[in-house]
């Protein structure tokens, strides 16, 4: 959370950063759906979709939702996959 000690004091009195500390505040008041609405307009803001990468993921979902439905690959419950991940690491 940002607040008046994360930030150094001569950030806090510049109005930018004012406004921002405001938004923050706003932001995080917000319910946790709305909240996810916000970061993820941010970050596309940042990184702009890319509708190729966007149609190459669609594709690959859509291969694997039909690989599981006809029987081709088998689904793992995830708490097995994070079990043998964390086996792999601690050792």
């Amino acid at each position: 959370m940002l607040n008046a000690l994360s930030m150094p004091n001569q950030l806090w009195h510049n109005p930018h950063m004012t406004k921002m500390a405001e938004i923050i505040h706003e932001a995080e008041s917000l319910p946790a759906t709305e909240r996810a609405l916000v970061v993820d307009s941010l970050l596309q803001s940042l990184h702009a979709p890319n509708p190729a990468i966007d149609a190459q993921w669609a594709a690959t979902a859509q291969r694997r939702l039909d690989e599981l439905r006809s029987g081709n690959a088998k689904a793992i419950l995830g708490n097995e996959v994070f079990a043998k991940v964390r086996k792999q690491f601690s050792s």
